[in-house]
Parts: structure tokens; C-alpha cells; sequence
């Protein structure tokens, strides 16, 4: 606090004088201030004396930076510019009895590096009062003293300087001594105290005065102290130094005891007057931590911590006073030599301590400030950053350096760096330090999403239940966070025409492929489908992979038969020569399965007959022949039912009935009657009498059947019964499996069977293999009860020994 006082005016106009007459030299700023200002209180504007917007010094990240670690008393605003008082500032603090009093600041502008020195002059105020080493003062002095006598007085000491300091002393008025002022060769006054008339012991003993010592501030301040004079016999000779000054140097970290120095001061006068004892007649406070003195020796010892970077000269007076009490004081000066015991301090000023992986070399991330409290070529540090990292740091300003990148970066690779800074002095020893930096990297989307396989392939079983998982597909992005969330989706296109949509579906977060609906493998039985992975990122990176889908046949169709047509209106049979041997084909089931594979293979096996023992039928062909030769005593009419069982799991089945007539003359073809009754309705009764109606005319209509077999030689004919049927192969219907010898049915089919009564080497010729104009299966395989007396059947018989015989419709 600046005290009040009639002359405050006018140290209020200087210290505004003192601020106008501030300049701007060489890009330093100095500034000129009084101690114990206020908080808040403006020093001076440094975004005026800069040329700069008060907002510039935002944006460039302006700082005021003091040396090594002592308190910042100073900081600046930087809304307004100004350089303001942060902390209470005592110049007696900061810098004891020096004459002058500087503060000395680095102001730091970033983006780009500007460096300013700051130095602030701290004026001294009159804020402390004179204060005497002891506050009682004793002499004694022989009453035999010469009027005129002096005796030293103990000087005062007042932290201020100049006019502040100790301007004189005065006395309290008595019979005995007067007060003369004196000033030492360096300056510091004092007192001495004259006797100004001889002293009675006889008439007093003791004298008490009272000393006061004034300053020259505004107000003026004081001290006092009470001298008591004890009267004695004559002391007349005071301690004499052997030296008028004392000046040493020291080394800092002189351990505690060691003697800096002794000082000796002799008494002519013999006995307890000649007796001299040591003491500190002035040291500051901070100087009486660190030295003590022995009072019988005069050695004065370290008792403290010496460090040059708290101060580097201390001044004491001593006074060596004899058992009279006469005193003398010697100045002793002690000069501290500095030691390289500090190690330099790495200091980070900035940083971006999260640097995007994308980052360019030779981006400056950060600024590194390096001290060393050290003096004499000893604070000149080297700094570097061992290790192989992509950083390096690159000299700027003084001791600042700039840590920048030297290669690209690559989170994926390394996300974060710990780098540590040493810093050297070029101390003997050098001393060093280190410190550890921690840079994270950040992520940039730059990696799009890999799948873990380069396709997919998935089987899925047809008639499968929609919602089922088909397959499940995973990608990985090594990016962070929302740059390596994956998301699956399926990339639009057909299937048969139709919206792969309606197939399958994606599970966006799992990548889980799930189907819609239920496959058929006869439709189809395999698809592909593009799944795309996309990432979260901004903007998104994506990749495909494909996924083949393979639909896996189950057993869920029955074979179905061709040939003879399923029971209903139709009517269908066969005529079985009389003479048939054992092993004779006689007839053939044909059916096909829709399924593939095993359960497409078919088995055939006769579950009902007529006879037993007479016919038997091919496992696997379903060809129909006879179990032994046939007798006369066989029944004409001849039922089978047969049973057609696939190989799946579990199997299915179909059953066909076939109608087989023993006859060799096909006079006896009117027995079809009471077949037909037993099978069919009655109305089949009358469609057999107009077919025996019809072969007896068969002569009467022999040239027009010539005549028809010559037409059915330009048109291929088509054949009744199951040896002479030959299925074109596009009335199979699509999808049906041509399997040799499992029972399906072939394109074409050759059959030799014995037809003639009584000779044994005529063989019934079945028509071989017919173009698809030939016959629709339709037709030749049914027989409407309401057209079969519309048959024509021609027989063509050749001479020779075997006779070939066919039968049309």
C-alpha cells in the first residue's frame, strides 16, 4: 500500500510522468513502478507498445514468463492489453539494500514465436520504519571521561534506500551528552554520543537516554532505543580491526560450519577493558538464517542453505566492543560464487497433446522452454529426444525449441507416443534432466472396412423357415470409435427377377444374413448376393464381398409316375402273350422324382397281385417280367399295384396299379370287359362291346388301315403299351433328374419279348427311339373310356421266321 501524505500528490504526478515517458527500445518494454501497488493495478498497456489489437493477444497466445521458479508478481490481461500487479510486490523483499530494484519478465506471442523483455523498475516507498539492532544500549563509562568523549552508537537499520532510508538521529535532551550525526565512507549514517559534561559518579551513577532515529520519507517514520550509561572508572582505548573492511568469497552449498570468515579487532587497555567480544551490529534478516559469529573468536560460520540463485552478495557490520563497553564496527562484505548445482528445467510452454494421425511433417505440436538457474557458460543447455520417434525438436529462440513431426503418423500403427526430452548444461560436471511427454494420436477414417474372408459361401437346406440365419459375414476396421463401426447392408439386385429383398436380409450391426422366406430347390439352387460393409466416418470408406448362397435339396417331393398314368377316368392295359418264358419283359414303370441326388433314387416293388408268384419287378429299372413261364392255367385278368419309394429321409412313396392281359388273339380282347367292370365304372361295359364290334369289322376296314399306316409312316407312330411307349424328352417335366439305372425314365427304350403262339424265335420288335413330334405323352399313355372305340389296330405280319408286330393308336 502506497501510504497517504501531503507529498502523495506529488509522487502520484512522477510515477504518471514516469509512465509517460516509457519507450519501446530494440523490442524490449521497461516500466517504472512503486512497490506495495495493489492487486489489479495497471503497469502500462502491452498491446499498445506493441502495435497490436488488444484481441491479438489472445489469438497468439500471449504469456509473461519470469525465470527459473520464483512467484510471478506481474501477469497480463488479455481482454485489455494491460500488463497488471498479480501479487503484492515488496522491493526489500525482492532485492534488500540495492540501489536499484528490477523485475525482469519474458513475454511469449505464439503463432508465429515473438520473445519481448520485459523489465519493471521497482521504486521504493517509505513503508518501514528505522529499527535499532537491540533496543537497550548500555555503556559504561569512567567518570574520569574527557568532556568532549565520544561513544558509537549502535546504528539503526532501515530497509528503504535513499530518502526513505535513515535520514538522522536525535537525543533526548539531558545534562550529560549531546548527539552527533556522522556518515559513513559508504554512506550510512550514525550516531555517536559526545559527552558534553564530565560525569559524577558520586553524584549518579547511571544516566538513561532515549535515542531516536528518523527517516526522510513522507510521512517520516522512526525507531528508538534507550541508551543506559553506567558510570565507571576510565576506559579510554576502543577495539581496533585489523582490517577497515572485510570482503570474501564464498561458494554456494558451503555445508553448515564452515567459517567464511574471522575477523579481530585489539584493545590497548589491560583487563576487562581490553576484552573484546563479537556481534553483528547490522544484517538483514535473511542474512542472520544464513551466518552466525562467535562472539569470543570473531569467526563467522555458515548456518544456513548458500544458494547464488537466491542472492549473490551479502553485506554485515560486526562490532567488536570491549568489557567497558566501547565498541568499533567494521564492515565485512561476502561475495557467493556460483556452482553448477542446478540442472536445467524443462519447462513444456504448449502443447497439442492430441495430434491428428493425417498430420503433415514438419507440423510444430508443441514448444519447449529450457532453463538453468546456473551463471557463467553454465546455464548454455543442449536439448534433444533420444529414441527413434517421429519427432525432433528444432531451436528457435533462445532457450526455446519447437517439437515437430518428422513422418507421417499412423494411429493404427502406434496411437501414442511417450517422448522424452534431456536436456545438458555445460557445467563440470554437466548436469542433466529429463522429461516425459505424452502425445496421443487421434484417429482420421482412412482404413475402409476388410472382411475377415475374401467370399462367403452359405448352404441352406430349401424349405427352411423364414427369419433363419443363413450365414454370418464379419468385417474389421481398425479405426477408433465411430471411424471402425462397421455396418452391414446388402448391395440391391434379382434373384429370378425378383428383389433380393425378398430373399434375404442383413442385420446391420451383426452382419448376420438371415432369409425371408423359404427357399425351393427346384425353382433354384443358387445365388449370389454383395454385402457392403461401411464405416461410421465422415466421409464413410465401404468394401464388398461376395456371398454365394447354395440351396441344398430335402426330400419334400414324391415320385411322381409317367407311365402307367394315374387312375381316374382313363383306363389303360397291356396283352401278355400266353407263351411268355421266365425273365420275359412284359411292361415297364416309368417315374421320375422332382428332388435330386439320393432322394431322387427310386425303388420299385409290387405290393399287390393277382398272382403272386407269377410277375416280379426291377428294384431299381421298374421293369415288369415274368417270375416263371406262363401256363394256360393263369388267370387272363392280371392286376399289379405297385409301390414307388424314394431314397430320402424320411422316404416317400407313390403307388400305380397296372392292368395286365394274358392273351395271344386279339379276338379275345372283348374279355376286357369284365376287367374294365371290375376296375371302371359300368359305362366302360359298353365301350368294350362297339371295340369287339370293332374287330370284327377289322377286315372290312383293312385298306383304310393300310392306308393309315402308310400316313403314319411320314408321322412317326405312337404305341399303347409300355414296352412300345417312347416319352420325348420335352414331356419331362423341368428339373426332373435323368439318372441311368435308378429307375427314371430314359429318352428311349429298346424291348425284345416273345409275342407268337408255339414259336420261340419270333420276337416282338418295340418301336426304338422317337423324335419329340412323335407322341405327347397325354395321349399315348391314356385311354378315355368315352374314345376307345376309336382305336385302329393294324397288325402287320412279314414272312420269314420272325414276325414284327405294332400296335398303333
Amino acid at each position: 500500500m502506497i501510504p497517504k501524505h501531503p507529498s502523495y500528490s506529488n509522487w502520484i504526478l512522477w510515477l504518471a510522468f514516469s509512465f509517460i515517458c516509457l519507450r519501446h527500445c530494440h523490442g524490449d518494454f521497461s516500466f517504472t513502478i512503486p512497490e506495495e501497488m495493489k492487486r489489479g493495478a495497471v503497469i502500462g498497456n502491452l498491446a499498445k507498445d506493441l502495435g497490436l489489437y488488444a484481441k491479438t493477444l489472445s489469438v497468439r497466445k500471449a504469456r509473461i514468463d519470469s525465470e527459473g521458479n520464483r512467484k510471478r508478481l506481474c501477469e497480463i490481461n488479455l481482454q485489455t492489453g494491460d500488463l497488471v500487479i498479480a501479487e503484492r510486490i515488496d522491493r526489500e523483499q525482492l532485492c534488500g539494500s540495492k540501489a536499484s530494484c528490477f523485475i525482469k519478465y519474458e513475454l511469449v506471442l505464439e503463432n508465429p514465436l515473438e520473445l519481448h523483455q520485459v523489465t519493471i523498475q521497482v521504486q521504493d516507498i517509505n513503508d518501514n520504519s528505522p529499527r535499532f539492532p537491540k533496543d537497550e544500549i548500555h555503556f559504561e563509562i569512567r567518570e574520569s571521561a574527557d568532556k568532549g568523549a565520544r561513544f558509537p552508537l549502535d546504528e539503526a537499520h532501515d530497509s528503504d534506500i535513499g530518502r526513505n532510508a535513515i535520514q538522522g538521529y536525535s537525543l533526548e535532551k539531558n545534562d550529560y551528552f549531546t548527539l552527533s550525526v556522522l556518515s559513513s565512507p559508504d554512506g550510512v549514517k550514525y550516531g555517536e554520543l559526545v559527552l558534553d559534561k564530565e560525569l559524577d559518579r558520586e553524584q549518579q551513577q547511571e544516566v538513561t537516554l532515549l535515542l531516536t532515529a528518523v527517516d526522510g520519507g513522507a510521512p517520516q517514520k522512526s525507531g528508538t532505543a534507550t541508551i543506559h550509561v553506567t558510570v565507571l572508572d576510565a576506559n579510554d582505548n576502543l577495539p581496533v580491526f585489523s582490517q577497515p573492511l572485510y570482503q570474501v568469497t564464498l561458494p554456494e552449498n558451503s555445508p553448515s560450519g564452515a567459517v567464511v570468515v574471522r575477523v579481530t579487532a585489539t584493545d590497548a587497555d589491560e583487563g576487562a577493558n581490553g576484552e573484546v567480544t563479537y556481534d553483528f551490529s547490522r544484517i538483514s534478516d535473511e542474512a542472520s538464517k544464513l551466518f552466525s559469529i562467535d562472539k569470543l573468536s570473531g569467526e563467522i560460520k555458515v548456518s544456513g542453505s548458500i544458494d547464488f540463485e537466491e542472492e549473490s552478495n551479502y553485506e554485515l557490520r560486526v562490532q567488536a566492543k570491549d568489557g567497558a563497553g566501547l565498541a568499533s564496527n567494521v564492515k565485512v562484505v561476502i561475495d557467493i560464487t556460483d556452482v553448477n548445482d542446478n540442472a536445467p528445467v524443462i519447462l513444456v510452454k504448449s502443447l497439442n497433446d492430441r495430434i491428428p494421425e493425417n498430420t503433415e511433417p514438419g507440423t510444430e505440436v508443441g514448444i519447449i522452454n529450457v532453463q538453468d538457474k546456473d551463471t557463467g557458460g553454465k546455464e548454455q543447455v543442449r536439448c534433444a529426444i533420444p529414441g527413434n520417434v517421429p519427432f525432433k525438436l528444432n531451436q528457435s529462440i533462445k532457450n526455446y525449441f519447437s517439437l515437430v513431426t518428422t513422418a507421417a503418423l499412423d494411429r493404427e500403427t502406434i496411437d501414442n507416443y511417450n517422448i522424452t526430452i534431456t536436456a545438458s548444461d555445460d557445467g563440470s560436471p554437466p548436469l542433466s534432466s529429463s522429461k516425459i511427454i505424452h502425445l496421443s494420436i487421434s484417429d482420421v477414417n482412412d482404413n475402409p472396412p476388410i472382411f475377415e474372408e475374401q467370399s462367403y459361401s452359405a448352404y441352406v437346406s430349401e424349405n427352411n423357415k423364414p427369419g433363419s440365419s443363413v450365414c454370418s459375414v464379419t468385417a474389421r476396421d481398425p479405426d477408433w470409435r465411430q471411424n471402425g463401426t462397421v455396418f452391414y447392408s446388402l448391395l440391391p439386385s434379382e434373384v429370378n427377377g425378383v428383389p433380393l429383398s425378398s430373399y434375404l436380409s442383413i442385420n446391420g450391426d451383426t452382419g448376420v444374413i438371415h432369409a425371408v422366406r423359404a427357399f425351393d430347390y427346384e425353382q433354384f439352387r443358387s445365388f449370389k448376393v454383395q454385402v457392403v460393409a461401411r464405416d461410421n466416418g465422415s466421409p464413410p470408406l465401404s468394401s464388398n464381398v461376395t456371398v454365394s448362397v447354395f440351396i441344398t435339396d430335402e426330400n419334400d417331393n414324391s415320385p411322381q409316375i409317367l407311365y402307367p398314368t394315374p387312375e381316374g377316368n382313363s383306363f389303360m392295359t397291356e396283352m401278355v402273350p400266353k407263351a411268355a418264358l421266365s425273365g420275359s419283359l412284359l411292361s415297364k414303370v416309368i417315374a421320375v422324382d422332382a428332388d435330386s441326388g439320393q432322394n431322387a433314387w427310386l425303388s420299385y416293388q409290387i405290393v399287390k397281385s393277382t398272382d403272386p408268384g407269377l410277375f416280379t419287378i426291377g428294384v431299381h429299372s421298374g421293369e415288369i417280367r415274368a417270375q416263371r413261364d406262363i401256363s394256360e392255367s393263369d388267370s387272363m385278368k392280371q392286376n399289379l399295384v405297385i409301390s414307388v419309394r424314394d431314397n430320402g429321409q424320411p422316404s416317400l412313396s407313390t403307388t400305380c396299379a397296372v392292368y395286365l392281359l394274358i392273351s395271344d388273339n386279339l379276338a379275345e380282347v372283348p374279355e376286357l370287359k369284365d376287367m374294365s367292370y371290375e376296375e371302371n365304372n359300368s359305362k366302360l361295359t359298353s365301350y368294350l362291346i362297339i371295340a369287339l364290334v370293332s374287330v370284327s369289322t377289322f377286315f372290312l376296314t383293312f385298306i383304310i388301315l393300310i392306308i393309315a399306316v402308310r400316313l403314319c409312316h411320314r408321322r412317326k407312330p405312337r404305341l399303347l403299351f409300355d414296352g412300345a411307349v417312347a416319352i420325348p424328352s420335352a414331356y419331362l417335366p423341368p428339373n426332373y433328374a435323368d439318372v441311368d439305372g435308378n429307375g427314371t425314365l430314359r429318352s428311349c427304350y429298346n424291348y425284345d419279348a416273345y409275342m407268337t403262339t408255339g414259336s420261340r424265335t419270333s420276337d416282338f420288335k418295340f418301336a426304338r427311339s422317337y423324335n419329340d413330334n412323335t407322341l405327347v405323352a397325354g395321349i399315348t399313355l391314356k385311354k378315355s373310356p368315352t374314345t376307345a372305340i376309336e382305336e385302329n389296330i393294324i397288325a402287320f405280319f412279314d414272312e420269314g421266321e420272325s414276325d414284327e408286330v405294332g400296335i398303333y393308336f
